[in-house]
């Protein structure tokens, strides 16, 4: 008998999952307690801009014409108890307000409202990003609040997607973490994910704590890696060195490698600030804090590149933002994306706009979210109106539309022909042949 799989929480990394398990054969039953999110789903449509993740949905969305119907929503808890023998929990845990610990509240709601309707064997299966020590917490809970009682056993399955390749991470892995205490969860989860170690990604199997230590443990490695390159780029601003040369000799080194190695204003979005932070706060309360006080120093070079990227752009205007036009390209926190979670383009350009600049905002895709978020700033139909009348464009966002900009047209309706890039993305030479001033952080003004 084929399993059949349910996915709690249909967020970003629920509504991937569910949709990659019907495309792998599973019947799949997602359930949310959103009803708009619900409607949305069942309609084939995503609650946000993922490549690939509406096509996908759409193939297996049940009552879609021409869908294989292998995959329904749901509100009902009873429903998704009977429906499923895997039940995945893939709930948020954002940073607690005014913490750095994760907000595990959604999680312990997901377990207490599953867990009474849980009375026959099941596989219940953790992907949220949790302090390391929950999983233990959560399958004592399970054993003693479902009817079931030992036969409702849990096991912990990191997720890895990085936004704008989620479907490919998910239905091309490049590894599969599960902690498991029984051969019967490790078999299990081989059957689930057979299609994927089949063509070669690897299954690595560990105990609780490790399975939930790999995903902060990642992060953290490559939060680490960017705010170094962005530490050396401000060592490159004071010495007159050329940060991205600098990066291109060490990346050659293969026990460096040349990913997350482009300075700039650093990094955002929902997980690597709230991990590291959660990481840190959870180290403390283990009593192994001193091991991660180097994360603090992660955390702060990546937020002090957006102060000195305000800092650059001030400067380039002359001192003073009052009076002067700012062109904005990006506001998602990363390309291929519109998640606008702590992006350090919107701080940025909300920064200027505090200190009374006045701030035209274009992202290919984030515009809505940009507006919910900031609706103080202006916000442009294109580039090119974003650009309109600037005094200065920063390029904040390294989306492919803008490194394929035509600079000798933005300079026709530019008011200066100046430009601060931020990502360090695009081709300096480009732009100072069409008449540009050129500058990036930690690079030579010439």
């Amino acid at each position: 008998m084929s399993l059949k799989i349910t996915v709690i929480g249909t967020g970003y990394l629920g509504a991937t999952h569910a949709a990659a398990m019907a495309e792998l054969g599973f019947e799949v039953l997602g359930l949310d307690i959103v009803p708009e999110k619900i409607d949305l789903l069942r309609r084939g449509e995503v609650p946000m801009y993922e490549p690939g993740l509406r096509e996908l949905l759409r193939r297996h969305v049940a009552g879609i014409e021409g869908a294989t119907g292998r995959l329904r929503f749901t509100m009902d808890w009873a429903e998704i108890a009977e429906f499923g023998d895997v039940h995945f929990v893939c709930v948020n845990t954002p940073q607690k307000y005014g913490e750095y610990a994760a907000d595990m509240s959604y999680v312990d709601a997901a377990f207490a409202s599953l867990a009474p309707h849980l009375t026959g064997p099941a596989l219940v299966v953790g992907k949220s990003t949790v302090p390391v020590g929950s999983a233990d917490r959560l399958a004592a809970y399970l054993a003693e609040h479902a009817p079931a009682g030992a036969d409702a056993e849990l096991a912990w399955n990191p997720e890895f997607l990085r936004e704008g390749f989620a479907v490919e991470d998910t239905l091309h892995p490049d590894r599969i973490v599960v902690g498991v205490r029984s051969e019967r969860a490790e078999k299990v989860l081989r059957e689930v994910y057979a299609t994927p170690v089949g063509e070669g990604s690897p299954f690595v199997v560990t105990d609780f704590p490790t399975a939930e230590l790999v995903k902060t443990a990642a992060n953290s490695f490559l939060a680490t890696k960017i705010s170094f390159i962005n530490a050396m780029a401000e060592v490159c601003e004071a010495a007159g060195g050329d940060v991205a040369r600098l990066a291109e000799a060490i990346g050659h080194d293969d026990r460096i490698g040349k990913k997350f190695l482009r300075a700039g204003i650093g990094f955002g979005g929902g997980c690597l600030p709230k991990d590291i932070r959660a990481f840190m706060a959870r180290a403390g309360e283990l009593g192994a804090d001193q091991a991660l006080t180097f994360l603090r120093e992660i955390d702060s070079i990546n937020m002090r590149r957006r102060g000195l990227m305000v800092e650059m752009a001030r400067e380039a205007v002359g001192g003073s933002f009052l009076g002067t036009r700012v062109a904005v390209l990006g506001a998602a926190f990363k390309p291929d994306s519109d998640d606008v979670r702590d992006s350090p383009a919107l701080n940025v350009a909300g920064q200027i706009h505090l200190q009374g600049g006045q701030v035209t905002v274009y992202d290919p895709k984030g515009m809505d979210n940009a507006r919910r978020l900031f609706p103080t700033l202006g916000y442009a139909d294109s580039a090119l109106e974003a650009v309109r009348g600037a005094d200065v464009v920063l390029h904040l966002t390294e989306w492919r539309e803008f490194r394929e900009l035509d600079p000798a047209a933005l300079g026709e309706v530019a008011s200066t022909r100046l430009l601060l890039d931020g990502r360090n993305a695009l081709d300096p030479q480009v732009w100072r042949q069409a008449d540009w001033t050129y500058r990036a952080m930690g690079r030579p003004t010439a």
